[in-house]
């Protein structure tokens, strides 16, 4: 499968400002179901300087500076990538995990060595929000596999997906009560459910193709859960799945403001509005 992918962003300011140091996470993240075959970049104004940099959570993002002042700023991408089947159930976690919390009384997973690397992605803190609404789907479920497919089924039958422009995310509690929210506000509200059960979760986001859908999901964002023997698996509760080649990943973090696609900051008394559009094509069905 052959798709193109046009992703344009616009800043306007009121008035001219200066533009500080932005970080764009705009770089598709290595995944072996994918290939880029072709890629275009262009900032206005163009950047005194840029390079790519990693941070802390291995994602390669583009640095940029600027001098002057500008009205606005706008960064626009293209892509063609070529996506190879991955079926998103091909692993085997370890049984000893699996059997361990999911005989627990306290229906609590632990693992092995819980290092210090392990720790952003878990819940600082035991408050059991969650738990009344996860037991009976425990109950309905034969492994932990199953209650993972069964929670994300009934997060996206049970909660109204919403297309927002505004870049802030709602509180799980909120999201929960309300019994909406977008990609991002649902993608939080499971991840921090699967915390409660101690599990390692980081939030993702990118690019999720399918033609079936109505616009909105194109620039998406879901979540991978760590399951010792198959690694970091990911699930879309906005759409009811398990992620598969269609998944293309410009970040992913424990902490999801780090996944914003533009982050950075202007000096000027002005305010600012962001347009943002996402445009994918399939171009070539293929095998």
């Amino acid at each position: 499968m052959l798709i193109q992918v046009s992703h344009r962003s616009v800043y306007e300011y009121s008035t001219e400002v200066f533009l500080g140091i932005h970080k764009l996470y705009l770089i598709p993240q290595h995944r072996p179901y994918f290939r880029v075959e072709h890629q275009k970049f262009q900032i206005l104004p163009e950047a005194d300087g840029n390079n790519f940099r990693q941070d802390l959570a291995g994602n390669w993002y583009k640095q940029c500076w600027f001098t002057g002042m500008t009205a606005s700023l706008e960064i626009a991408g293209e892509w063609i990538f070529k996506l190879q089947n991955f079926n998103p159930f091909g692993f085997i976690i370890d049984r000893e995990f699996e059997e361990k919390g999911w005989g627990n009384a306290s229906f609590q997973f632990s693992y092995e060595e819980k290092t210090a690397f392990l720790i952003p992605f878990l819940a600082d803190k035991e408050d059991g929000r969650f738990r009344d609404f996860m037991l009976p789907i425990k109950d309905q479920s034969l492994g932990l596999i199953d209650f993972l497919v069964n929670l994300t089924r009934e997060i996206n039958q049970g909660w109204k997906h919403l297309i927002r422009q505004e870049q802030n995310i709602w509180t799980s509690e909120f999201t929960f009560s309300e019994k909406k929210g977008s990609c991002r506000d649902i993608a939080l509200m499971e991840m921090e459910m699967l915390r409660e059960l101690g599990l390692a979760t980081r939030f993702v986001s990118g690019y999720a193709f399918n033609p079936d859908l109505d616009e909105g999901h194109e620039l998406h964002a879901w979540l991978e859960v760590f399951l010792p023997g198959a690694g970091w698996v990911g699930i879309d509760p906005s759409l009811g799945l398990l992620t598969d080649h269609r998944y293309i990943p410009l970040a992913s973090h424990p902490d999801p403001a780090r996944t914003l696609p533009v982050q950075g900051t202007f000096l000027g008394d002005s305010g600012s509005a962001l347009k943002t559009h996402v445009h994918m094509k399939l171009l070539h069905q293929g095998r």
